[in-house]
């Protein structure tokens, strides 16, 4: 490794959060309840528009890796029984929303979608259209195991109005994937792609980790020449986060097989760079894209925008959650559904909003949001945006950004354009937008390292 990414690394050494959301999760509150977010969601007006998450926290098998809510089942009993409470939840948050409202993208991300039944997925898409109103070229992706797929499911897939198929990948090699509990061949994979793409799903997405067990330099170069002669759209190159202390089944992973920050760190980059070599757009810390993707234009346009799922080109004005544990974000604040499935049928069922924590957002966050998006997005910020949007609250930050390019000339400038990171720091944005967070060290969050 060359001396100076040994010397960045040692530099941004601390766990950060990922940064989907400001103020983060571990923040979120009780004081935010079902009342509270009822207003939230009664002062979308028509003409607004909305992206939903649906989450299905089922598998049936337990991948160890996995940071997910989610719960193994191999009876498809308790799925059914969540599906009803779910559609109840849909009712009861649709009512509440103004019908002028638009749905323009929808996700459904779990656990594993792909489990239901053709005619579970028919029924959960019905009962959706049902109770919002989705624009006609509303954006509907849905994550997918392929281990569960069959025909029929992907005629279901198709039927439901699909535009994106997006795949776990994590690793191709035999020995990773049997320490991570994860089996998945390549061909099996290349069904799935081949599959979608005659049905004329016209964009797909697959996920990589590095950072596993056992894995090296030679295991993920192979894993990438084989993602890259399937040529999905979009790939998602996410570094394996150890939270043992959060997923205790995370602890059958052995750690001393675990890559190093320096191993961590060049095979990021030598994946990185293989990406770029075959055409691939990067994107913010982890994604890359074709050049023609919705995803790498949004990214060249500054429209790229993250939030729970990670970088989006979806500019809906508001993100409700539906189903245990999911999140919501709307210009009020966020809000957590109740993630025990048990206590979250029991809420939904009565028909009242499944919420158990959230928080409110003060103005002062809503510039630092804005500022650590920016950065995780664009490597930087206009000071002359942050002025116009939030006024004599942008000057703080404003004065911090100036302050900490004036003491890191190497990684950052500060001119009249604004803040701007160096190229050797785009790695390093995580680390980079939390010296923005102003939460980041109180209470008890605790987060995964930042390469």
């Amino acid at each position: 490794m060359e001396p100076r990414n040994r010397e960045l690394l040692a530099m941004f050494s601390q766990p950060v959060p990922r940064y989907t959301s400001y103020p983060t999760a571990p923040h979120f509150t009780g004081d935010i309840d079902g009342e509270s977010v009822a207003a939230w969601i009664g002062a979308l007006k028509a003409g607004q528009t909305l992206s939903l998450y649906v989450h299905i926290p089922y598998c049936d098998r337990l991948c160890w890796f996995c940071a997910c809510h989610t719960k193994h089942t191999l009876k498809y009993e308790p799925i059914a029984a969540y599906l009803e409470s779910l559609k109840q939840e849909i009712a009861t948050v649709g009512a509440m929303v103004d019908g002028g409202v638009r749905v323009t993208a929808l996700h459904w991300g779990g656990g594993s979608p792909t489990m239901l039944k053709p005619e579970d997925m028919r029924g959960l898409m019905d009962c959706l259209r049902a109770h919002f109103h989705f624009a006609d070229d509303a954006e509907i992706s849905v994550e997918m195991d392929p281990n569960d797929l069959d025909e029929a499911r992907y005629d279901a897939l198709a039927e439901i109005g699909l535009t994106r198929a997006s795949l776990g990948v994590q690793d191709f090699d035999e020995k990773v994937q049997k320490t991570i509990n994860r089996l998945q061949s390549f061909e099996q994979t290349a069904a799935v792609i081949a599959a979608m793409r005659a049905r004329g799903i016209r964009s797909v997405n697959c996920d990589l980790l590095y950072g596993l067990p056992y894995q090296t330099l030679e295991t993920l170069e192979r894993t990438v020449n084989d993602i890259l002669s399937l040529r999905p759209d979009r790939l998602a190159l996410f570094g394996y986060a150890h939270v043992p202390w959060m997923k205790k089944h995370q602890t059958l992973i052995p750690e001393a097989a675990l890559p190093d920050a320096e191993a961590r760190f060049e095979q990021m980059t030598m994946a990185g760079d293989m990406l770029a070599a075959a055409g691939y757009q990067a994107i913010g810390i982890d994604h890359f894209a074709l050049a023609d993707d919705s995803l790498a234009v949004a990214a060249r346009e500054r429209r790229l925008r993250r939030n729970f799922q990670g970088y989006t080109d979806d500019g809906a004005d508001a993100l409700i959650g539906l189903g245990a544990s999911s999140i919501s974000e709307l210009p009020q604040g966020y809000w957590q559904n109740m993630p025990a499935t048990g206590e979250y049928r029991r809420m939904a069922e009565a028909g009242t909003l499944a919420v158990v924590r959230g928080i409110g957002l003060s103005q002062d966050d809503r510039v630092r949001g804005h500022v650590i998006e920016k950065i995780m997005c664009d490597y930087g910020f206009s000071a002359a945006e942050l002025r116009a949007r939030f006024a004599a609250a942008a000057e703080p930050v404003i004065a911090e950004a100036r302050a900490y390019a004036r003491q890191n000339p190497a990684l950052c400038r500060f001119d009249p354009l604004g803040f701007r990171l160096e190229r050797e720091a785009f790695p390093f944005a995580r680390s980079v937008a939390a010296i923005f967070d102003t939460y980041l060290g109180v209470g008890r969050g605790r987060h995964s390292s930042a390469v």
